[in-house]
């Protein structure tokens, strides 16, 4: 897993307060809470836009924020995320920060067709946690800011990309893959139960089918 570099051109530094959050986003009481119980403060650390880091803009990446979450806890509710990403109207990616360790978090998040007021934010993807000091490497060479939000965001997909595949086609294969993972466990978990014979046969013929499945969403190459 990769840590970025972000440009000193790019440094915002400004420390964001819950409340003015929850003004944009208006979360649920529960929410709130985790944000009392969960985050110490939240600091808007870059701002990767046309000024700070020489790209060209586009409706659907006008710029990119990094966030950076310093925790009480090691866990942070995805609700939270959401509501921060509600509340700022540009994509987000996240610096999670505890005790001496750092996770890279984002979801994918796209100005909404229906509506080019509001944004669709899909689930969140996630590095595990690394080393404060980990090194850093460069931001990734891009010819405008969606596509380095693109690269960017590809770093925390757990399977590769195929040749001319989109990142919503890689997001997809890869919700798909998740789907039929679950539904696997599951299948799983029934034949150990089954005790009879004939019930046996027809689960372990689904559970084929699945991984049948399973192995051509995760070929590299497509077909």
């Amino acid at each position: 897993m990769t840590l970025f570099h972000y440009p000193k051109a790019a440094a915002f530094g400004r420390v964001v307060p819950k409340n003015k959050i929850y003004q944009h986003a208006k979360p649920s009481r529960a929410v709130k809470q985790h944000f009392v119980d969960q985050i110490d403060k939240i600091i808007w650390r870059y701002k990767l836009a046309p000024e700070t880091v020489n790209l060209p803009r586009n409706r659907s990446v006008p710029e990119i924020e990094i966030f950076e979450i310093h925790l009480k806890t090691r866990e942070l509710g995805e609700g939270v995320l959401r509501v921060i990403d509600q509340a700022i109207p540009f994509p987000i990616l996240f610096e999670l920060h505890y005790q001496g360790q750092i996770k890279f978090t984002a979801a994918y998040k796209r100005p909404s067709e229906a509506d080019s007021e509001k944004w669709v934010v899909d689930g969140y993807l996630g590095s595990s946690w690394l080393p404060a000091e980990t090194e850093r490497t460069p931001l990734p060479v891009a010819l405008d800011l969606a596509r380095l939000y693109e690269q960017l965001l590809r770093v925390l997909l757990p399977l590769p990309g195929r040749v001319g595949e989109t990142l919503q086609g890689q997001l997809s294969r890869y919700a798909e893959i998740e789907r039929k993972e679950r539904e696997r466990d599951k299948l799983e978990n029934r034949l150990h139960r089954e005790k009879q014979f004939n019930r046996k046969v027809e689960i372990n013929a689904q559970l084929r089918e699945i991984e049948k499945m399973l192995n051509t969403l995760m070929k590299v190459k497509a077909g």
